[in-house]
């Protein structure tokens, strides 16, 4: 049976575990040959249930935030992918830690940003340099973006913010291209290494209470909102924001 992503070659950085491991795996059941990028997490699994659909699979362990080992990264990615990558989901970030403005030093605030805004950037731009016309990028942004997150959070839902701005500036530079450029927005979502390290049980409680389908959100509901933004069927979207998160944010 033909499947959607059929001869696409996806990147999908962060790929080894919570979204983005969703991520691949869903790329991959949908017929395209993907790339993953690590650092702390390996990635032996994951490349294996890759292959186990029959698709090519690759990982390549790298800093994001070293825009140099992102360059390399990109090209191993594409040569393993056959010469090219037609689709980018970028799923790397976090807040690092919670902390208030008045005890943020400078460490912290350009670390946060570099780790979820300029990773970003950097696998863009790379990636870029290998994606024909036609091709997909997704940014995996978060609700704080817009409703200003938890305590500590600042440069984190700065750094998210920036995201969405990034992806309508780059929709509008790749538009002649026909590339489009979209962000995923998730609300809480259970089982990722974010969620688990930096929301507390009641704050989790609380944020499943809030949200009109009362329950937490899983990362194959994020998964299914990047497979539609990959596929031909959002050709004619671009620049836009697609909230997952139950309804308990309202863009």
């Amino acid at each position: 049976m033909e499947h959607a992503l059929t001869g696409r070659r996806a990147l999908v950085t962060g790929g080894a575990s919570g979204i983005g491991r969703a991520v691949a795996l869903a790329l991959a059941r949908d017929g395209a040959d993907v790339a993953v990028t690590h650092l702390s997490h390996d990635a032996t699994e994951v490349v294996a249930e890759i292959k186990e659909t029959g698709r090519v699979a690759a990982s390549f362990q790298v800093d994001l935030r070293r825009s140099w080992d992102v360059d390399t990264a990109v090209a191993g990615a594409a040569e393993a992918l056959g010469g090219g990558i037609d689709i980018l989901v970028s799923t790397v970030g976090g807040p690092v830690d919670r902390r208030k403005v008045p005890g943020m030093d400078d460490a912290h605030w350009h670390g946060v940003l570099d780790l979820n805004l300029s990773a970003a950037f950097y696998a863009s731009r790379a990636a870029l340099g290998f994606m024909p016309d036609g091709g997909r990028i997704v940014l995996i942004g978060a609700q704080a973006a817009r409703s200003g997150g938890g305590t500590g959070m600042v440069a984190y839902t700065t750094a998210k913010a920036g995201i969405e701005g990034f992806a309508r500036a780059l929709a509008l530079e790749l538009g002649p291209r026909q590339i489009t450029v979209n962000v995923v927005a998730p609300g809480f979502v259970s089982g990722t290494p974010l969620h688990a390290a930096h929301t507390p049980e009641p704050a989790q409680r609380a944020a499943i209470a809030a949200s009109p389908l009362r329950r937490a959100g899983s990362v194959d509901d994020v998964a299914g909102a990047v497979l539609y933004l990959v596929s031909d069927a959002a050709s004619f979207v671009t620049g836009t924001v697609l909230d997952v998160n139950g309804g308990a944010y309202y863009s």
